[in-house]
C-alpha cells in the first residue's frame, strides 16, 4: 500500500482522537522483441500450470474504421497502420503483433504536445510464442507473416488479418476493430501442431510509456492486475516482484492488465474461448529507487479444435467505459490495501457521485467540489446539530456523573445503577457520547475515497481551475494547503470558545492544523480544495453551537423524572 495512505490514515486517526479535546466534551511505441532470457523462464513455468476448461458465450460485433491498403501482401518486415475514431494501432509483420496504440482524444502532459503513446519506444504491447510441449517452442515474435488487410474495408466486421507458416505449423491471428471503442478482438487458429494441449503464450508490456507531468507519480502506478473467474482483481505492484525468481499466478484468470496512473493495456477473456491459465511474472533490475520495468507471460491452453480467442484493451480508465464492458475490468485499478473492500465501493460511489453532478452542471470539476463540499456539511448539518447539543447535555452532566463516580467508588454496581438512573432523567443513555461522535466520522469515508479518486481518476486529468493548472497534482504555490491548514485552526479556536478549559486541546488545536498542512502540501490540489471548503463551510454551524454553549454554562440543569 503507498505509504502515503498509512500516513494520511495515521494523520486522520489523530484528527478524530482529538476532535473531542477541541469540542468537549463530545468524544472522539515501436517494434522489438523481449530477451531471449524471459522467454526461456515463461516457457518453464508454463509447463507445470494446469490448463483450464474451456467457456461459451458470444462476443460483441464490431464496425469499420478507416480503411488500410488492401491486398495479401508478402510477408516482410513492415508496419501496419489502422485508424479508428479513438486510436491509431500499428501492428509489425513480425509477430504480428500490435507495437504501439496513439490515443488522439488525450493529450500528452509529459513533452507539452502531442498525443498519449501506450508503447515505450523499443517495446511491443504484445508478443506471441507457441508453447507445443517441454522445451518446444515456436516463436511467433520472430516470425514474418504475410498479412491481409482486404477485410478492413468491411463495414461489419473490418479485421486486419496475419498469417505464416512456422516449422510446419500454420499460424493465423486476426484482429477486429470497433470505431468508437477501444477494445479489439483478436481471434487465432494454429493447425499441424500435433496432438496433445498446445499453449499459446502472450507477454505483457513491460511498463507503459509516462505521459504525465509528474513521472515520479505515474511510474509509482505501474502495476500488473490479475483478475481470478472467482475472485477480486488482486494488483501486482512492479516494485514486488523478485528480479531472481518468477512468480508465477494459476488461474483461470477473467483478464490480466498492465497498467500505469491513468492508461491500461488488457486481455480479456473472450466468452466463446478459452480462459487464461495462468500467469507468470518477473521483476527487471531497477534503475532508481522506483521499479519501471517488469515482465508479465500469460498462458492459454489453446483449444482441442487449434483455436484461442480473446479481447484487447488499450485505452484509459475511463470508469464508465471500463463498466461498459463488464467482467469487473472498472477494477483493474484496485486499490485501498487491506481496505480494499470498504475504500473502493466507497470511492466509486463518491466518483459517480462527481461525475454525476458534471453531466448535470457541465461546468469545471474545481466548482464541483466547491459544490460537493458545501452539500457534505449541508446535508451533515442537522446530525451535526444533534451530536453538538448532546455534547452540550454531557458537559452539563459531567459534574454529577464525577460526583457519582467519587461517591460509590467501591461499589461498581451501585455506580452503574445511579449513572444510569441519572442519564435517564435527562432523556439520555450511555451510547450518547457515541451518538455525538457519528457526525465527525461520516466525512472522514469521503476524505478517504476522495484521496483516491484523485490518484486514478482520469477525468479529472490535466483539469485547470483558477491558478491551478491541474487539480490532479499538487498546488504550485501552496496556497489551497495553507487555506485549508487555517480554516481547520480557526474550526479548532471557535471550538475552544466557552469550553472547559484543557491545555493538552490548546495544545493540539495549535499543532493538528500544521501536521495536515505539511501532509497536504504534496497531494491533489483538488484533494485540498475539497477539504478547506468543507472546513470553511462548517464555521457558521461551530460558531453558533460556540454561542449556544457559551448560554448553556450559566443555565441550571432542568430534570426530566419519568413514571
Amino acid at each position: 500500500m503507498d505509504k502515503r495512505f498509512f500516513l494520511f490514515l495515521i494523520l486522520a486517526a489523530a484528527v478524530l482522537v482529538v476532535t473531542p479535546l477541541l469540542f468537549p466534551p463530545s468524544p472522539v511505441q515501436a517494434p522489438g522483441s523481449a530477451a531471449d532470457s524471459t522467454h526461456a523462464q515463461t516457457a518453464e513455468s508454463a509447463r507445470a500450470t494446469p490448463a483450464p476448461s474451456p467457456t461459451q458465450g458470444a462476443a460483441p460485433a464490431a464496425q469499420a474504421p478507416a480503411t488500410a491498403p488492401a491486398s495479401l501482401s508478402a510477408a516482410a518486415p513492415e508496419t501496419v497502420t489502422v485508424r479508428t475514431a479513438k486510436s491509431v494501432y500499428r501492428f509489425s509483420t513480425v509477430g504480428a503483433m500490435p507495437v504501439a496504440v496513439t490515443l488522439p482524444d488525450y493529450k500528452s502532459l509529459a513533452r507539452g504536445d502531442g498525443q498519449v503513446e501506450l508503447a515505450r519506444p523499443g517495446t511491443p504491447l504484445l508478443e506471441y510464442t507457441l508453447l507445443r510441449g517441454p522445451g518446444d517452442t515456436l516463436r511467433l515474435d520472430r516470425t514474418a507473416f504475410a498479412v491481409d488487410s482486404s477485410a478492413l474495408a468491411s463495414p461489419t466486421a473490418p479485421a486486419l488479418t496475419f498469417r505464416a507458416t512456422v516449422e510446419g505449423v500454420n499460424v493465423a491471428i486476426a484482429y477486429t476493430f470497433a470505431p468508437d471503442s477501444y477494445v479489439v478482438r483478436v481471434r487465432g487458429t494454429v493447425e499441424g501442431a500435433g496432438t496433445g494441449t498446445h499453449y499459446l503464450l502472450t507477454t505483457l508490456p513491460n511498463g507503459l510509456r509516462s505521459e504525465e507531468a509528474d513521472t515520479a507519480a505515474d511510474q509509482h502506478q505501474l502495476a500488473y492486475v490479475v483478475k481470478p473467474v472467482r475472485g477480486d482483481p488482486k494488483s501486482i505492484g512492479f516494485g514486488k516482484l523478485d528480479t531472481t525468481e518468477a512468480r508465477a499466478e494459476t488461474g483461470p484468470f477473467t483478464w490480466l492488465a498492465s497498467k500505469n496512473k491513468y492508461f491500461v493495456v488488457g486481455l480479456l477473456t473472450d466468452t466463446t474461448g478459452t480462459p487464461f491459465g495462468g500467469a507468470v511474472f518477473h521483476g527487471r533490475p531497477r534503475t532508481g529507487k522506483i521499479a519501471t520495468s517488469a515482465s508479465a507471460t500469460i498462458i492459454q491452453p489453446i483449444g482441442t479444435n487449434g483455436q484461442f480467442a480473446f479481447e484487447m484493451y488499450t485505452g484509459p480508465q475511463e470508469w464508465r467505459r471500463l463498466l461498459a464492458i463488464g467482467r469487473d475490468f472498472d477494477h483493474v485499478n484496485p486499490y485501498g490495501g487491506f481496505f480494499q473492500g470498504i475504500v473502493q465501493p466507497f470511492a466509486t460511489i463518491v466518483m459517480r457521485i462527481l461525475l454525476w453532478i458534471h453531466e448535470r452542471l457541465p461546468i469545471n470539476y474545481g466548482w464541483i467540489l466547491i459544490i460537493f463540499g458545501i452539500a457534505v456539511r449541508l446535508i451533515l448539518w442537522p446530525l451535526n446539530q444533534g451530536a453538538m447539543r448532546s455534547s452540550l447535555k454531557m458537559q452539563r452532566l459531567q459534574p454529577e456523573l464525577q460526583a457519582l463516580q467519587k461517591k460509590y467508588k467501591s461499589q461498581p454496581e451501585k455506580q452503574h445503577a445511579e449513572m444510569m438512573r441519572l442519564y435517564k432523567e435527562h432523556g439520555m443513555s450511555p451510547l450518547s457520547p457515541m451518538m455525538g461522535c457519528l457526525p465527525m466520522l461520516i466525512p472522514m469515508p469521503v476524505l478517504f475515497a476522495l484521496f483516491f479518486v484523485f490518484q486514478n481518476t482520469i477525468e479529472f486529468r490535466g483539469v485547470s481551475f483558477l491558478w491551478l493548472p491541474d487539480i490532479s497534482l499538487k498546488d504550485p504555490y501552496y496556497i489551497l494547503p495553507i487555506l485549508m491548514g487555517l480554516s481547520m485552526y480557526v474550526l479548532s479556536w471557535i471550538g475552544l470558545r466557552s469550553a472547559p478549559q484543557n491545555q493538552q486541546a490548546k495544545m493540539m488545536a495549535y499543532m493538528m492544523p500544521v501536521m495536515m498542512t505539511v501532509f497536504f502540501l504534496n497531494l491533489a490540489s483538488g484533494l485540498n480544495l475539497y477539504y478547506a471548503v468543507q472546513n470553511f463551510a462548517a464555521l457558521p454551524q461551530q460558531w453558533l453551537i460556540a454561542r449556544e454553549r457559551a448560554k448553556v454554562g450559566s443555565t441550571p440543569v432542568v430534570r426530566t423524572t419519568t413514571g
